[in-house]
């Protein structure tokens, strides 16, 4: 069974951080893409990944976010993070980690494994 958990969300003031945690469990985890995505309550979630790194480390990011955000994984821990600097009240959002061995099906939105998401809210 593939489960993704994820944990880390909190509340901050503008202009500080949070690290981001994404547990994999039931796959492969060096063979899969992985992504970040967000959605505000009320609001679509955002089509694309904010946030994507393929099976080989190659990472991608939504230009909102490029230069505050880093993505990054732990092949020991099956691990996926998501570093958040700088953060602005528009970050708020509930924050999703996602899986799926197409990295285009990741970066698009498309992916077959979804985690539950975790809360940042960001305070002016």
């Amino acid at each position: 069974q593939v489960q993704l958990a994820e944990s880390g969300g909190d509340s901050v003031q503008s202009g500080g951080s949070l690290k981001l945690s994404c547990v994999v469990s039931g796959l492969p985890f060096g063979d899969y893409c992985l992504g970040w995505f967000r959605q505000v309550p009320g609001v679509e979630r955002e089509l694309g990944a904010i946030a994507g790194i393929s099976d080989i480390g190659t990472t991608s990011y939504a230009e909102s976010v490029k230069g505050r955000f880093t993505i990054s994984k732990d092949y020991a821990k099956n691990t996926l993070y998501l570093q958040m600097n700088s953060l602005k009240p528009e970050d708020t959002a509930m924050y999703y980690c996602a899986a799926d061995n197409a990295r285009s099906r990741v970066v698009g939105g498309l992916a077959r494994y979804w985690g539950q998401g975790t809360q940042v809210t960001v305070s002016s």
